[in-house]
């Protein structure tokens, strides 16, 4: 054990006193918030203005175009369709010509924007807005109906979920339930594959240096082989935890500092109607809280405890095979004949995570949960949704005994493989590495 300690202690303070693990842990935080902060700052941002030039040859729309920031309306009054094309080809590239034509026996008009480049998405979209709202209350008003009356007229019914159990009845938290199951199995899916190959491009590296027949001579290949393991390990949980407060510190730094900057009152709110924007803005706010509100309806404690055992073995499990085929081959290119079978389940538990979501009890779940290769990931996914409590022993259960199965046939591998040089490395010389006494 002395032995697997020193090497676990070698293989931590290489990688953390490499600039590599410094710059990451900073730049990894400050990434994260950019990620989350800068495409509402860039929304904050004074759009170009758009001038559109209205020509309205069907009378419908006539002074029904408002004006909003970024996008400024201008009525042609004359009738001369091409004489408007050529006056836009001599302006900027903001400016547009929008023409629509008389009615046809739908009683809609044919509409055409013209520019000197393709339209941008949100140009046509605000038209499209303006146009069928207006075309919506004309309808309305033709059918005898007042179109106030039916804006005013808008339902809204709120689901309350309750759980029944054993101890009674309970507020459900769906939403919360469903963003922090696939949270854990994300990070889960993401730990191993960084982390995982790491181990792998170590052993490969000490392989190919000849460093390795240094190591062996003091070491057994198995205390080897768990000793890179579990320091990387601790190399991982060690960015981990200094990613989750950095990146905690910086959000709310960054998030306080954009609030402040943000504009109490926003140019172009008279594009809607009056009382509307509170409306929305009290819609967004009690979705939001109600959201947030469902977190203590989630066990935290149940989720964070599996999340431990399941990181940690899925983890253990998949380095073990990562270390294996490090120590059976000398270049990456013939890393992607054996990386491939290894990674395809853990990629599927990804994949189908989503169709677990839906349906948190039922056959797929369960057996993808229990299959050691998929439940590090899927049980995570589950967790929050409170599966019975035997599922998740059994999940437990299966995960070591798959952890022990799969370091026992790594460390057959990774006994011969180690030293094994000049020689490309097939499936059958695997299967007959396995079966050395």
């Amino acid at each position: 054990m002395s032995k697997i300690s020193l090497i676990i202690q070698r293989e931590y303070l290489i990688r953390v006193r490499k600039k590599s693990f410094i710059i990451m842990t900073i730049i990894g935080p400050v990434l994260f918030a950019a990620v989350m902060i800068l495409p509402a700052w860039l929304a904050m941002q004074d759009s170009s203005e758009n001038h559109v030039l209205v020509l309205d040859q069907s009378g419908m729309f006539q002074d029904k175009f408002k004006s909003r920031k970024g996008l400024e309306f201008e009525y042609v009054r004359g009738q001369n369709e091409e004489q408007e094309k050529a006056s836009l080809r001599e302006k900027g590239e903001h400016h547009f010509l929008l023409l629509i034509g008389k009615p046809d026996e739908s009683g809609l008009p044919p509409v055409r924007v013209f520019g000197q480049g393709n339209t941008p998405l949100e140009v046509i979209s605000a038209l499209e807005k303006q146009m069928n709202t207006e075309l919506k209350n004309r309808f309305l008003q033709q059918s005898g109906i007042d179109p106030k009356l039916v804006e005013s007229i808008r339902p809204e019914v709120e689901i309350q979920t309750t759980v029944l159990s054993d101890e009674g009845e309970k507020e459900g938290g769906s939403l919360a339930a469903t963003i922090v199951g696939y949270g854990a199995g994300f990070l889960i899916y993401i730990f191993i594959f960084l982390y995982g190959s790491q181990i792998m491009m170590s052993v490969m590296e000490e392989k190919s240096g000849r460093i390795v027949e240094l190591l062996v001579s003091s070491v057994k290949p198995f205390e080897l082989m768990m000793g890179k393991i579990l320091g990387v390990a601790l190399v991982g949980l060690t960015q981990f935890v200094l990613w989750m407060a950095l990146s905690f510190a910086v959000s709310t730094a960054a998030g306080n500092l954009f609030m402040d900057k943000l504009p109490k009152e926003k140019a172009g709110q008279e594009v809607l109607k009056a009382g509307e924007m509170e409306k929305v803005q009290q819609k967004a706010e009690s979705k939001g809280m109600a959201a947030l509100s469902e977190l203590k309806n989630v066990n935290i404690i149940t989720i964070s405890i599996c999340f431990i055992i399941f990181f940690l073995g899925g983890y253990l499990m998949y380095s073990a095979l990562f270390a294996a085929i490090g120590s059976a081959i000398e270049s990456q290119q013939e890393a992607q004949q054996f990386m491939l079978p290894v990674t395809i389940p853990i990629i599927l538990s990804i994949i189908l995570a989503q169709f677990v979501i839906k349906d948190p009890n039922g056959n797929l779940a369960f057996w993808l949960s229990v299959f050691p290769l998929t439940s590090p990931i899927i049980m995570m996914v589950r967790v929050p949704f409170e599966p019975p409590l035997w599922q998740i022993i059994v999940s437990v259960a299966a995960l070591v005994l798959g952890f022990l199965g799969t370091v026992w046939l790594a460390g057959k591998i990774f006994r011969v493989g180690i030293l094994m040089y000049g020689k490309k490395v097939t499936w059958t010389e695997l299967a007959r590495w396995l079966r050395h006494s």
